[in-house]
């Protein structure tokens, strides 16, 4: 062949879809799924026309997503490799590692086409330039400082020449209709696929519910005295979390009637000198008795005189100290106070009063609640009742949580309370449960849509209900076909459980949908020209 020739018969031949010789399952939409082996077993190899003059080869393993194009293999010639590499964790690009092309088997030595590093966060770019022609097994390794994922891809032909690979290429196929969506797109937004498989589903009815403290969980700390709340070095904070019996607060008792402080340093003034003046005549008294110049009762009355004294001035040195807790002075003595202390351990839920103000015995102070159960109280309407039967759990779903919470004996939770008459104007009756606040995020008062199970579980295909999206009234899920490539489908739903719902049409085990971007994938379905666009292959 002139060289000539050969470069044009080249050119054709990367712009021709080829279609690598690996063993497939078709499903009934047609699609060719690799048939992993024990150590992938939750992987799947999705072969498709990804675009002229590519081979496009998807393939998950348990850590990684590789979505790969590349031309046919030919001895002799170079075939770029655009791997891209997607953590399944977070479904982020992988930024770094090293990446091998393996070719294996078909009575020829091992060859291997290695990159040290990607191109751009995501895309790696080997080139394999074959030196033994037949039938190859083909594997795609990641190797990084924390992990090393192997990606099995399956038998390839690797030919001879150029002339026996153009013969071999398919037709190429009409347009399917799916939806271009690229990688770059996909790493760029908050994007997430799952896969499909069967769950056990339970059915349920709705009800109106509210977050509530249990009934021994919650405390509401009163004044036991009227007084002053002593300001102290560590005043009680708003959230803060206190064991049962830790000091709140300090009340000091109002002084009765209309007293100052200079009237009470006064007082305890003349004490003090009501005090010398008994020490100095129990002194006289008492070297009066030595010279037995005076009876020994006046010694003893003299010494009774003295103990009188320094009790008053004890005395007065305590009302002093208590009125100058009153007015937010530093104590001396914390004798006649009284110590407010946390029933319950807990986390103080709402303060009300101030350090130094004034509380009357019997005032709210301290609102404790404990966070680590909650209950949850469902009102099930009346016309539901009768379908409630044996209640063994419930899920419920909370505004601003983009998840739902089960409540049952696996996740420690507990039927607390079915109540047996119904409120004559919500026409509905109480059903209260258990369970665990996970993390503390969940809030006493919050409101709930409940949803009470009624029956046993049953197997069903289940779809998660983020996939979901409402297209004028129909329900409809975006399918991962390929790596880029996306497929709409209109789904009939059944009965919901949680995060997830009964499919009844629409989906098969096993297909792959978009849980989080499908509205990103929706648009570009409406402009496929403008998400085809920058591919950067």
């Amino acid at each position: 062949m002139k060289p000539l020739i050969r470069s044009v018969a080249l050119s054709l031949l990367l712009v021709v879809v080829v279609a690598c010789d690996v063993p497939h399952s078709h499903d009934e939409k047609g699609e060719d799924v690799h048939q992993g082996g024990a150590e992938h077993e939750h992987g799947s190899l999705v072969e498709h026309g990804h675009e002229p003059g590519a081979v496009a080869v998807t393939h998950f393993t348990r850590e990684t997503e590789l979505f790969v194009e590349y031309p046919t293999l030919v001895v002799g010639e170079e075939s770029p490799f655009a791997a891209h590499l997607t953590w399944l964790d977070d479904f982020r690009p992988v930024g770094s590692g090293r990446v091998t092309v393996t070719l294996t088997g078909g009575g020829s030595p091992d060859e291997q086409f290695r990159v040290e590093s990607p191109s751009i966060p995501g895309i790696f770019r080997p080139v394999a330039r074959p030196a033994h022609a037949g039938k190859r097994n083909l594997a795609l390794s990641l190797e990084t400082d924390s992990t090393s994922v192997v990606h099995e891809l399956g038998t390839v032909t690797v030919f001879p020449d150029i002339d026996k690979a153009a013969a071999a290429q398919p037709h190429e196929d009409e347009d399917t209709g799916e939806i271009p969506f690229l990688k770059e797109q996909q790493w760029k937004v908050d994007f997430a696929t799952a896969k499909v498989e069967k769950r056990s589903l339970r059915p349920s009815v709705h009800a109106t519910g509210i977050i509530m403290a249990r009934s021994d969980g919650e405390a509401l700390v009163s004044s036991p005295a009227a007084g002053y709340v002593v300001p102290g070095r560590a005043f009680p904070r708003l959230g803060a979390h206190v064991s049962a019996g830790d000091p709140l607060a300090i009340i000091a008792p109002r002084v009765a009637g209309e007293v100052d402080v200079a009237s009470l340093e006064l007082e305890l003034e003349r004490a003090r000198s009501s005090l010398e003046l008994a020490q100095r005549e129990r002194r006289r008294i008492a070297e009066l008795v030595d010279q037995q110049a005076a009876p020994q009762r006046r010694l003893n009355e003299a010494e009774n005189a003295e103990r009188v004294a320094r009790a008053e001035v004890e005395a007065a040195t305590n009302r002093l100290n208590q009125f100058q807790r009153n007015i937010g002075t530093t104590a001396e003595s914390d004798k006649g106070s009284f110590t407010v202390r946390a029933p319950i351990s807990g986390v103080l839920a709402d303060i009300r009063v101030a350090a130094g103000s004034y509380v009357d015995q019997g005032r709210a102070m301290f609102h404790i609640v404990d966070p680590e159960r909650l209950w949850l109280e469902a009102n099930v309407a009346e016309v539901d009742l009768g379908r409630l039967g044996e209640v063994t759990g419930a899920w419920f779903q909370v505004d601003g949580f983009d998840r739902s919470f089960e409540v049952s004996s696996a996740t420690g939770g507990k039927l607390v309370a079915q109540g047996s008459v119904v409120d004559p104007i919500s026409r509905t009756a109480p059903v209260v449960f258990e369970f665990p606040n996970e993390d503390r995020r969940l809030r006493v008062g919050m409101f709930a849509h409940a949803h009470i199970w009624t029956g046993p579980a049953t197997a069903a295909i289940a779809a998660p209900v983020s996939a979901l999206i409402d297209e004028a009234g129909q329900d409809v899920i975006y399918v991962m076909t390929g790596g880029e490539s996306f497929e709409r489908r209109i789904v009939r739903l059944g009965i919901r459980d949680g995060d997830y719902v009964q499919v009844d049409s629409g989906i098969e085990d096993g297909d792959r949908l978009v849980t989080r971007g499908a509205y990103l994938v929706r648009l570009a379905a409406a402009s496929p020209a403008e998400a085809g666009h920058g591919h950067a292959h």
